[in-house]
């Protein structure tokens, strides 16, 4: 057996546009869309608020996902800010963590008009598709904010926004 210093995986001529994304980062949110049988979700960092009269969210969404899909067919989606509490949910709808039973099955929701909301959270916006278009290898959307509600901002532990960077979560504190 051969020890290497290098990681065993790591791209031999990697891509500067993606080392220069990882290192911004940027907070967690999980989109979810749909009801019951149809629900969907997705975890997403790529993402920005428009502000205005009118404000909308920008995001960049995997455009072969279940998420993109029941947001064209319903409209209407849940954008939850996700906190360190949550790093295993975010996980679990990035693709990249077992969900026995579903995705779903792993935290509890209420039911909003815009989507299923994560129910311990304390920020998040109910949001309508406005616009979508093909940028790169992602579909940029555009969504109009029909419901807000920013809760305190926690310095304590686990409540504190989740972060995204250099490929690892983090805390925002």
């Amino acid at each position: 057996m051969t020890i290497h210093s290098g990681h065993p995986f790591a791209d031999p001529t990697p891509d500067p546009a993606r080392r220069l994304r990882g290192r911004l980062g940027g907070a967690v949110t999980l989109w979810t869309s749909g009801e019951e049988a149809t629900r969907a979700g997705l975890t997403v960092s790529s993402l920005l608020v428009v502000l205005g009269p009118q404000p909308r969210l920008l995001a960049l969404l995997d455009p072969d996902s279940d998420l993109l899909a029941e947001l064209r067919d319903t409209g209407t989606a849940v954008v939850q800010v996700l906190t360190w509490a949550e790093r295993q949910l975010a996980e679990v709808f990035a693709g990249t963590a077992p969900a026995p039973g579903g995705p779903f099955r792993q935290s509890t929701w209420v039911q909003t008009e815009h989507g299923p909301r994560l129910a311990a959270a304390t920020t998040w916006a109910g949001v309508r598709l406005e616009a979508e278009r093909e940028v790169g290898w992602s579909t940029e959307v555009l969504a109009v904010i029909e419901a807000i509600e920013v809760g305190d901002e926690a310095s304590d532990g686990d409540r504190v926004t989740l972060t995204h960077r250099r490929g690892r979560f983090g805390r925002a504190d």
